[in-house]
């Protein structure tokens, strides 16, 4: 059996009270992938947040409960067919149907492009790192609507980015955008409706996040690790500086100050 947060048993008491604060919801699909930076952001601005590890057994509640969802990364596939998975697409698509601003990343990009009537496919070569297999950069360039967007206000029109994922998404005919572009898997940003964006890069990490995933995640562990190191101090400051931006800018779109 499924169980709900403690956090969110404790919201859920508060909105039969009527006493609901404004607060974000972040959903972790796995325990060492959190949210980093965006935690940071949300310290700084002053905004209540709830989090739950559906890796632990806990439940997704009702996200319309919720001023803003944020779906972090794991190493599940959005195709499986387990039961916290199918519900994890369930209050999703409810998300949708609901207007709740939503924020996935990596994993949580694939779900909410599933979500949104979208495919979920294995990539043709995974993408593991800040390097492809010849050693070019990994880098997003934004579209003529990402540039637009304001998920993107004050960043350049290309950036470097950290890569962790096997699938790729095809999106629907209808209700979504392409905001963002990569050499390898294409589909690096999309937004699904008014509110709803997915990143497949990462933009979270934190040095201490950066350090647990290098000595955990199968396919880093198997790569060099001063190299990474390495590779990760070169950017760390132009990353931590587009990560926060964004993590400010999906906030302040979700009208959470």
């Amino acid at each position: 059996m499924q169980k709900l947060c403690k956090n969110c048993k404790t919201l859920l008491d508060s909105k039969a009270n009527g006493l609901m604060k404004k607060t974000i919801l972040i959903v972790k699909n796995i325990t060492h992938e959190g949210p980093g930076l965006l935690e940071t952001v949300l310290l700084e601005r002053g905004v209540a947040s709830t989090s739950l590890d559906l890796s632990t057994g806990e439940s997704f509640p009702d996200p319309s409960m919720f001023s803003a969802l944020v779906v972090l990364g794991g190493p599940q596939s959005a195709n499986d067919e387990t039961p916290s998975m199918l519900l994890q697409l369930q209050q999703i698509e409810r998300a949708l149907q609901e207007g709740v601003p939503y924020l996935g990343i990596c994993l949580g990009m694939q779900l909410l492009v599933k979500a949104g009537g979208g495919n979920v496919v294995k990539c043709k070569i995974k993408e593991t790192g800040f390097v492809d297999r010849e050693d070019n950069a990994y880098r997003i360039e934004l579209t003529r609507s990402g540039k637009e967007d304001p998920l993107f206000a004050g960043l350049d029109n290309s950036f470097p980015v950290f890569q962790l994922h096997g699938e790729t998404v095809e999106l629907a005919s209808s209700g979504m955008e392409l905001l963002a572009t990569g050499q390898g898997c294409r589909n690096q940003a999309v937004k699904v409706g008014k509110n709803a964006y997915g990143l497949q890069c990462h933009f979270e990490m934190t040095n201490t996040m950066f350090s647990e995933w290098i000595s955990i995640d199968s396919d880093l562990k198997r790569m060099e690790r001063n190299t990474l190191i390495h590779q990760f101090d070169a950017l760390r400051t132009e990353y931590t500086v587009t990560g926060l931006r964004l993590m400010h800018n999906f906030l302040t779109l979700a009208g959470l100050a």
